[in-house]
């Protein structure tokens, strides 16, 4: 890691909002000179806008007035076609999901022990910090509540990771591990319902499925001294496809996450499934793009 040099800072945080200057409409990321390691870097956090769908010049050139909208594929920026420019526009009618603000909820919703835990497990150092600062400010420095002074108001991704009843303002916030030992057609089910912030949710229903679905064989031989071992499902295949479903879910949807276990698959059933771009016929054809 190299980060920034101390006397170029000034010049590289006045040339990104030169540039910043030139995206229709305005947007400003939230800018911050962070010390890591002994080096300083600038660390920008550009969280969803209010007024998308967003415009920049098709170059930096000096009077290039060319405007284009841009997007995300993989590990590309590139322009949209017709269709997905039609997508973009339709989206840009919505607040995304997590950045609304919950008018029901209050800033108490809010709970200083989950924040705290949070920034420990991540090595912030805002959590150093945070237990000398007022409340509302950290919580305005996470972006977790609404910026508007005269009405604070906590935003529903702050709901979701730091209260400790997010089911409360979003139904059905639970994951389901359902398990049916003889086939969905028996009259056997094991349920357990995982609750709680949605990062708790996830290590405990991961936790559960690792006690208690995945099992190994180990295979001994008299010539060797090595065994061979397997798993009935691999574990980082479960943890990855799970934390997709939990982080990718659409909140405002009450339905909750379902992982489904028979005696020879497990299906995890997460709304509003995958984008509509994606078919089965590509999934087979290792075709998805």
């Amino acid at each position: 890691m190299q980060g920034v040099p101390a006397e170029k800072i000034d010049h590289y945080l006045k040339d990104m909002l030169n540039k910043c200057k030139r995206i229709q409409p305005e947007y400003l990321p939230i800018v911050e000179v962070a010390d890591y390691k002994g080096k300083k870097f600038i660390v920008a956090w550009c969280p969803g806008g209010n007024l998308r769908s967003y415009s920049s010049p098709k170059s930096m050139t000096k009077g290039d007035k060319e405007r284009v909208c841009y997007i995300r594929k993989m590990a590309s920026t590139i322009q949209p076609s017709d269709e997905e420019l039609h997508d973009l526009y339709t989206l840009s009618n919505q607040i995304p999901f997590d950045d609304r603000i919950h008018h029901q909820a209050e800033l108490s919703d809010l709970n200083i022990t989950l924040i705290q835990g949070y920034l420990r497990e991540i090595g912030s150092s805002l959590y150093e910090e945070s237990k000398n600062m007022d409340f509302l400010e950290l919580c305005q420095s996470m972006n977790l509540v609404s910026s508007l002074p005269e009405y604070t108001k906590p935003k529903n991704v702050g709901l979701m990771f730091f209260s400790f009843e997010p089911d409360k303002f979003f139904p059905y916030t639970q994951i389901d591990v359902v398990q049916f030992p003889e086939g969905t057609g028996g009259d056997k089910i094991i349920e357990k319902i995982f609750k709680g912030p949605i990062q708790q949710q996830l290590r405990e229903a991961l936790l559960y499925i690792r006690n208690n679905i995945i099992t190994e064989k180990v295979t001994k031989y008299p010539d060797r001294t090595e065994a061979d071992r397997f798993f009935n499902y691999p574990y980082v295949a479960i943890e990855e496809a799970l934390a997709n479903a939990v982080y990718h879910r659409a909140y405002d949807i009450r339905e909750p996450i379902e992982v489904r276990i028979e005696p020879d698959k497990i299906e995890i059933l997460s709304f509003p499934g995958p984008d509509r771009s994606i078919t089965m016929e590509k999934l087979r054809t290792f075709k998805v793009i």
